[in-house]
C-alpha cells in the first residue's frame, strides 16, 4: 500500500456500514480520505473510532450523488483542497421498501435508480477525468452484491429495484474495464459482491436467523487486497459470503 501513501480516495457513503469501515481502512494506510455523502453529520462519529492522527485524513463533503450537479461542485472541491483523486469508491446504494407494483411510488423508485446506478457514472466520470489529467493510475471500485449476479428467491424479502440496480453495476464493471483501456489508462476497475452484510440494509429486508453474515470490516479487508496488488494485475470481480450464508 506505500504507494497510496498520500494520495486522494473518495469513499460515497461512507458515514455508516461497509463505506464507513472503508474509509477508516483507507485512511489507517495513510490515504487522505473523503466521504461524499448527504449525512455527514454521522461521519464524525465515525472519525472518533480512529486515532486523531488517522483522523485528520478524513475528510466529508456533504454531497447528494442524485444530484449531478452537486458531485461536480464536490470533485472540484476535492481538486482543490487535497489534490487528484487516485481511488474511488462507489459505495452510496439504498434500499427502499416498497413493491414494484405498489401504487405512487415513484419517489422511491427514481430514488433507488438514482443513487445505486445514476450516481455511480456520474462520480466515476468525474474521478477519472481526474485521474487520467493527471497521468494517475487509478482504481475505481463498485461496491456490488450478490443480488448483483443472482436475484433471491426468499419468502418475505422486499428488495424489489435493488438487484437489477445492482446487475447494472456488474455489467458496468466490464464497460468501464474496456473503456480505461480504450482510453490509453491504466485505471483498474474492481466490483466487491459480499453477501448478507451487518449494516443498516438488513433493517429493510427478513433474514433468517440461522444465515451467517459477514461484518462491514471484512468487505474493507478483501478492497485493501485489491487495491494493493501490482500495477499489471486486476481484480475484476470478487464474489464473498460467509460460511454458512444460506440466502
Amino acid at each position: 500500500m506505500d504507494r497510496w501513501e498520500n494520495h486522494v480516495a473518495v469513499v460515497t457513503g461512507a458515514s455508516a456500514g461497509i463505506g464507513a469501515a472503508v474509509a477508516k481502512y483507507l485512511a489507517n494506510y495513510k490515504m487522505v480520505t473523503v466521504n461524499l455523502d448527504k449525512n455527514i453529520e454521522d461521519y464524525d462519529a465515525v472519525r472518533a473510532e480512529v486515532s486523531p492522527e488517522v483522523a485528520k485524513r478524513m475528510h466529508c463533503i456533504r454531497c447528494d450523488v442524485r444530484r449531478e450537479d452537486q458531485i461536480k461542485a464536490a470533485f472540484k472541491e476535492i481538486a482543490k483542497k487535497y489534490g487528484p483523486v487516485s481511488v474511488l469508491v462507489n459505495n452510496a446504494g439504498v434500499l427502499v421498501n416498497t413493491r414494484l407494483l405498489t401504487e405512487n411510488n415513484s419517489e422511491d423508485v427514481l430514488n433507488m435508480v438514482e443513487t445505486n446506478l445514476i450516481g455511480v457514472v456520474f462520480c466515476t466520470r468525474e474521478a477519472f477525468h481526474s485521474m487520467k489529467a493527471n497521468g494517475i493510475d487509478g482504481h475505481v471500485f463498485m461496491m456490488n452484491t450478490t443480488c448483483g449476479h443472482k436475484v433471491p428467491v426468499q419468502p418475505n424479502i422486499n428488495i424489489n429495484l435493488y438487484p437489477p440496480t445492482k446487475h447494472a453495476l456488474t455489467a458496468l464493471t466490464e464497460m468501464y474495464r474496456q473503456e480505461f483501456l480504450h482510453q490509453n489508462t491504466k485505471v483498474k476497475v474492481t466490483s466487491i459482491s459480499p453477501g448478507i452484510t451487518k449494516t443498516n440494509f438488513i433493517d429493510h429486508v427478513t433474514v433468517p436467523p440461522y444465515t451467517a453474515v459477514l461484518n462491514p470490516e471484512d468487505v474493507a479487508d478483501v478492497l485493501i487486497y485489491c487495491l494493493q496488488t501490482p500495477p499489471h494485475i486486476q481484480i475484476h470481480e470478487v464474489i464473498m459470503k460467509a460460511i454458512g450464508d444460506i440466502v
